[in-house]
């Protein structure tokens, strides 16, 4: 009987979340179609902020991850040793990162990482840290 009420109150507290909009821990809302990205901490919007994705001939992977690595500075062996500081990893090479291009920020100009400000690229980086990257949520959409 306890297994059978706790099953049901697990439920119900899942669709209250589901209704709310409300999710626990840390998530990470990009949309690309507005170019921004909204750092959510337990349910409560903390920061709105521009970013820059996939330009054209390029993608940004749309969908829900995981972090699955943090560096405090990489560099893309991929693309010429480019710096890309506080970076969370979230699928294969794509991650939110700091980016020297700040005046192209709000508008697609990445090969597809999800680039920020510096500082606010280090907020979210300590925020991930903080919460623990099981509790993140790095969400994308169109």
């Amino acid at each position: 009987m306890k297994r059978i009420v706790l099953a049901a109150a697990v439920a119900i507290a899942s669709c209250f979340a589901a209704v709310s909009g409300a999710e626990a821990g840390l998530v990470a809302k990009i949309d690309l179609s507005s170019q921004t990205l909204t750092v959510i901490n337990d349910g409560t919007v903390m920061y709105r902020w521009p970013v820059s994705t996939a330009r054209r001939g390029y993608r940004t992977p749309t969908g829900s991850w995981t972090p699955k690595r943090l560096h405090r500075m990489w560099y893309s062996r991929k693309y010429d040793m480019s710096p890309m500081p506080y970076s969370v990893f979230f699928t294969g090479g794509y991650a939110i990162h700091g980016t020297g291009a700040v005046s192209r920020l709000g508008r697609p100009a990445s090969h597809g990482c999800v680039r920020l400000h510096p500082a606010n690229a280090k907020v979210f980086y300590s925020l991930v840290k903080q919460n623990g990257m099981s509790n993140t949520r790095v969400v994308i959409q169109r």
